[in-house]
């Protein structure tokens, strides 16, 4: 049997897809080369923006359509932060479901496809769910589906992650939130706050580097509001402390964290530690105070400038990326201009934006309507881009003529003759070079310069038949 995973959104959902991966391929099943191919299909989904929803269902669709073509259909199964929310629900939007799996729920996966292609087979020449979705009719069969929510401690069983990257490996340290934001679906969907062991988080570090792996990212929901359950004095910092002294650690990376939580700790831990980047994603949402005090977001602007100031005096080399929020409820003209004028002030080197969608079971669903039209909305969204679209190729075009330690983790998806990799402040390097570079560092000088990325070559002349050392 053959599986094949989809996933949307943040990197915690890249890590879920991971360890199902793990899972299938423990119970015997072998990955699939794309759906066409597949016995089951899983979609992973995220519900943090109502487009990132609308993939699935569109998704769905094309995986009916393949059915219908082909004469078979896949078991499918929904799993991810849609399947905690919607539940049965999705039973009633598409007759391509099997298996519902919410996010507390994904150890059963394997079992929970079982039972669903046991009911497949004794359903087999029967009026139901499959024939339906090869456009035979029928009432349907009901899917199995399990949204339960024990919220125990997160643990996973060593070594059964399946690592989709050869350079580097997720290691989640924190599942759910507990902040509410007033937009924010991921208490719901995730769940209260659990933080994993450090002993647990050490041995996975160390399991990833016996495997290759280079560089560590550690993911949780707040990742800065860690503070270890079997070592009640090991805050975040602390963790990074030991993380660092893990033999074979080159890199690591976290997100994301909360600027509420961000410590004089944890910027020292930055500064002093090698192998931790200096790059921080610092989601501020909004550069209005009255922003986010509607969005809960629990500082202000001007604490917010004060910490970017703080961390940019202990680590002139830093680099800083973001996430926006823009057209929230209520947003006037005025409070759009001060995230224009926060943008301009701390320059990003990167940043996700995103119109707001209303989420369900939020506070801004519940209390706060969405008053802003659509036209603003998008008005508002190219605005935002557009800066910072020339902040970055401001920042970018200063960085020519720089050598920078680069870690090769891809080869170029358009030319057979270029790789690409990052610097430890997380910029995107393109460089002449061969496949067999993925994985090692590199020093590049900086020759060209894009809004997005920027290329380089080699400072020390190297064997293209060879990897570098």
């Amino acid at each position: 049997m053959k599986y094949f995973i989809e996933t949307y959104g943040c990197q915690m959902n890249v890590h879920d897809s991971e360890r199902m991966a793990g899972l299938l391929e423990a119970s015997g099943y072998e990955v699939a080369r794309d759906e066409s191919d597949a016995d089951v299909v899983v979609i992973n989904t995220c519900s943090v923006r109502e487009k990132a929803e609308d993939k699935l269902y569109a998704r769905l669709g094309a995986l009916k359509g393949l059915a219908r073509v082909t004469g078979r259909a896949p078991i499918v199964a929904v799993t991810g932060c849609v399947a905690q929310q919607e539940g049965s629900h999705l039973l009633q939007r598409s007759d391509m479901i099997d298996v519902v799996v919410g996010t507390q729920r994904v150890k059963m996966l394997p079992m929970l496809i079982d039972h669903a292609r046991a009911r497949s087979i004794e359903q087999a020449g029967a009026s139901g769910r499959r024939a339906s979705a090869l456009g035979s009719g029928g009432a349907g069969i009901a899917g199995i589906v399990d949204v339960s929510t024990p919220y125990d401690e997160p643990s996973f069983p060593l070594g059964l992650t399946k690592h989709a990257d050869p350079v580097k490996a997720y290691v989640t340290i924190i599942e759910g939130c507990n902040d509410f934001c007033a937009f924010c679906v991921v208490p719901y969907t995730r769940g209260h706050e659990r933080m994993r062991s450090k002993a647990e988080i050490l041995n996975d570090v160390r399991h990833a580097i016996e495997q290759g792996r280079q560089e560590i990212q550690l993911l949780g929901q707040i990742v800065n509001h860690y503070r270890a359950p079997d070592e009640p004095s090991c805050d975040f910092a602390g963790l990074l402390e030991a993380v660092s002294a893990v033999p074979g650690v080159r890199r690591i990376r976290f997100a994301s964290p909360h600027p509420r939580h961000a410590s004089d700790r944890l910027i020292a831990a930055v500064r002093d530690l090698p192998p931790v980047c200096k790059h921080i994603h610092l989601p501020v949402q909004s550069g209005s105070s009255s922003m986010l005090q509607r969005m809960r977001r629990r500082y202000t602007r001007e604490q917010y400038l004060e910490l970017v100031g703080k961390i940019r005096e202990a680590i002139p080399t830093v680099q800083l990326s973001t996430d926006m929020i823009v057209g929230f409820p209520g947003e006037t003209e005025g409070e759009f201009e001060d995230t224009l004028s926060l943008t301009e002030a701390v320059r990003f080197h990167s940043m996700f934006s995103f119109k707001y969608s209303e989420r369900p079971n939020t506070l801004a669903a519940k209390k706060m309507p969405d008053d802003v039209a659509e036209d603003v909305k998008t008005r508002r969204i190219r605005g935002l881009q557009l800066l910072q679209r020339r902040i970055q190729q401001e920042l970018h075009d200063a960085a020519v003529g720089q050598r920078v330690e680069v870690l090769i983790d891809s080869r170029s998806r358009r030319r057979d003759w270029e790789v690409s990799g990052r610097t430890s402040g997380n910029t995107i390097v393109n460089l002449p070079g061969p496949a067999a570079w993925v994985g090692r560092f590199m020093d590049v000088e900086i020759r060209r310069a894009g809004p997005n990325s920027v290329w380089g070559e080699p400072v020390h002349q190297l064997d293209w038949t060879a990897a570098p050392a």
